[in-house]
């Protein structure tokens, strides 16, 4: 066990250092604020505080670990070896940087309650974030700051046993509508005829009448292919399905459908199974509640996990929202157009709500590239390369690489040619 002595134990403190030493580093930590317990320990032990006591392993604090609400916090990124830093320390200290202050900014998505530009969704850009106007998007940095405090702790307390983690992937498939022509309805069927009529799109027509009539194959109905790759790997999947009311924003499948409700169910015989809420429960909790009930009903358990519509997030409201309905795990946390790490981290971390000052039970799951953000890379090669450099970083830190796929994505439509072979190269990531 890890024993910090700091002059003050504070719910952000605790947080942080419980991240990086648990969760990163698989290594238990405990905090005093007693010289005398501190002196007596005799295992791992370190300082952080504004004084070194005497010549033991010691951090300078920033103070942000020691503050309440939002401050305007003076950051200054520099150059740490291979990566990037910010909250410099001095010389005195066994690290040039404070890793603890610098994760916690990251990890409470301190900026993102800061005025900011958001998009026509009203989301928080990747052009807003530090990461991204600092360049440092595309690494892990939380987890590789975390190595280097392991690094540092090794050359002082050789005789110590670190833990060390897997490199593991949780294959994300995102359903926000099951199939492009069937199970449509009426009114829904005539619109889409009569919008490809309109715009003269008689190939997309005539598909539509092959796949109504029963004489051709639905092009968003890759469930079959999907559940062959569940069965050859060992991750599970983790589907995400609409059950929201049509809307302008959502499009999905008439959650009341037998056909719909049976499909569910038979993924869920194969793969974990969460909801996709829906733009409107975002901001509405007896919508969310409603979807919640739907999802229950259809799986004969629990909801554990939830994604929102659009990748839309407002914090804290929206983690708030699932926490009140008791959903434990969210996997919003990213960026639809921008490949990397919104978070700074590529292990699972608690919402810690910088209103309340207080951690949550909320697990968040930060994705690293969703499917759409693949899509700008001009070139198939151009992708694989972008997708095995994201991978590369995530296993350097042995993390949980989490990718985000649609089920179309798996279809012959021209747009998503040579995906099966990027979530091939997904698959085959823990064996190379």
């Amino acid at each position: 066990m890890l024993l910090v002595y700091t002059h003050k134990i504070t719910p952000r403190l605790k947080y942080v250092f419980k991240h990086i030493c648990t969760r990163v580093l698989g290594i238990e930590v405990d905090f005093t604020t007693q010289i005398e317990n501190f002196i007596a320990h005799d295992s791992l032990k370190m300082s952080y505080t504004k004084q070194q006591l005497g010549n033991e392993f010691f951090i300078k604090n920033h103070e942000i670990l020691f503050e309440q609400g939002l401050n305007d916090i003076e950051v200054n990124v520099m150059p740490w070896d291979e990566t990037r830093c910010f909250f410099h320390n001095g010389d005195k200290s066994a690290i040039p940087f404070d890793i603890f202050a610098a994760s916690f900014y990251l990890l409470s998505r301190y900026e993102e309650y800061l005025p900011h530009v958001k998009d026509e969704f009203g989301r928080f850009l990747a052009t807003e974030s530090l990461a991204f106007k600092e360049g440092f998007l595309h690494q892990p940095v939380v987890d590789i700051w975390a190595f280097k405090f392991k690094e540092a702790l090794q050359q002082q307390f050789t005789d110590f046993n670190f833990p060390t983690r897997k490199f593991s992937i949780k294959p994300i498939i995102d359903v926000p509508t099951v199939y492009h022509f069937k199970l449509k309805g009426v009114l829904r069927g005539i619109g889409g005829t009569l919008k490809e009529l309109f715009n003269l799109k008689f190939k997309t027509l005539y598909n539509r009448f092959m796949v109504v009539f029963g004489l051709q194959h639905d092009p968003y109905d890759t469930f079959k292919y999907i559940i062959n790759k569940q069965k050859q790997s060992n991750y599970k999947f983790l589907f995400f399905f609409l059950l929201g009311d049509f809307s302008t924003y959502d499009k999905g499948t008439n959650p009341n459908s037998k056909h719909f409700i049976s499909l569910i169910k038979h993924i869920a015989d194969y793969c974990d199974v969460g909801l996709k809420a829906s733009y409107f429960a975002l901001e509405n909790t007896e919508v969310l509640k409603k979807e919640k009930i739907r999802i229950e009903d259809i799986l004969n358990r629990p909801l554990k996990a939830s994604r929102q519509s659009f990748s839309k997030l407002n914090l804290p409201e929206s983690y708030r929202n699932l926490i009140e309905h008791e959903i434990l795990e969210d996997y919003t946390m990213g960026y639809v157009n921008y490949m990397g790490f919104r978070s700074g981290t590529c292990t699972p971390f608690l919402f810690y709500d910088l209103d309340y000052e207080i951690q949550t039970p909320l697990k968040i799951n930060a994705y690293h590239v969703l499917d759409y953000a693949l899509l700008k890379k001009q070139s198939l090669l151009d992708k694989k390369k972008a997708l095995n450099e994201i991978i590369a970083q995530v296993k350097q830190v042995n993390g949980e690489f989490v990718p985000i796929f649609h089920n179309y994505t798996f279809s012959d439509i021209n747009r998503w040619q040579g995906f099966k072979e990027l979530f091939n190269i997904i698959l085959d990531a823990p064996n190379d």
